[in-house]
């Protein structure tokens, strides 16, 4: 599985990334992976390389280069429940100075530089983002509705808010891509899912929010006290469907 470490052109400086896909030597439809709050680290780049078996490039880039390559902080190899509140804290400055106005932008230069490999066909990109990284999935998409196809989100950040950007706002009028959105189970409120459910309805596009049962937030990520193998097993049965039609790699 050849993989590459790469840096992307942006209007802020170049963010370091991670990329895998087939050794087959032909052109694959290219994937934009987000990686949760924790950052790219080794079990981002193993489920890059998973996903990338079945016949994808996968661009995973670090959100948070304008402080630093990645691993910005230094994390442990697994992210317990007693260590967990200390790594956020040291997180948080980063995730608040990563604006809307940033995200956006980097989502325009993660998506030229994606569509310009020479190992990515030409065609709709899927994005796939998990925590924090599913918001700005759902930002790249309405951003880009006629090049992104397909969002996949899993214990996703918050995607309703009171604040005027907040990510469901342009879902009615923007969004085009076909959507799954996995949630834990402390995720969101019933209120909460009924307002995302709502607006996602108004796009007319197929769009499936469900539920994982016996999960908490975190359920995908192996180096974490929340992850539920089981789980992370139902995220790629629905998100390798999802790709499969979408990017027309069935």
């Amino acid at each position: 599985m050849p993989t590459k470490t790469l840096r992307i052109p942006t209007t802020d400086g170049q963010a370091d990334a991670f990329a895998a896909f087939p050794d087959r030597g032909e052109r694959h439809p290219g994937v934009l992976l987000y990686a949760d709050a924790f950052g790219v680290r080794p079990v981002l780049e193993g489920m890059a390389r998973d996903l990338a078996e079945h016949g994808y490039y996968v661009l995973v880039p670090n959100v948070f280069y304008r402080q630093g390559p990645a691993p910005v902080i230094e994390l442990p190899e697994h992210i317990g429940e007693k260590i967990r509140p200390a790594v956020i804290a040291q997180l948080m400055p980063l995730i608040r100075a990563h604006t809307t106005e940033h995200a956006l932008r980097d989502a325009d230069a993660y998506l030229r530089f994606l569509t310009t490999q020479p190992e990515v066909s030409t065609g709709p990109v899927g994005v796939i983002g998990y925590c924090m990284g599913a918001v700005l999935a759902m930002r790249t998409a309405t951003a880009h509705p006629d090049q992104v196809a397909a969002v996949a989100g899993f214990h996703p950040g918050p995607l309703v808010n009171d604040a005027p950007d907040s990510p469901h706002r342009l879902v009615p009028e923007r969004l085009t891509a076909q959507v799954h959105l996995g949630l834990a189970e402390n995720d969101m409120s019933p209120e909460t899912i009924s307002e995302l459910n709502q607006a996602l309805d108004a796009a007319g596009v197929g769009c499936t929010v469900e539920i994982y049962p016996g999960t908490i937030h975190g359920y995908t990520m192996s180096d974490t006290d929340a992850f539920n193998p089981s789980a992370r097993q139902r995220h790629w049965d629905r998100m390798l469907p999802l790709l499969d039609r979408t990017l027309g790699n069935g």
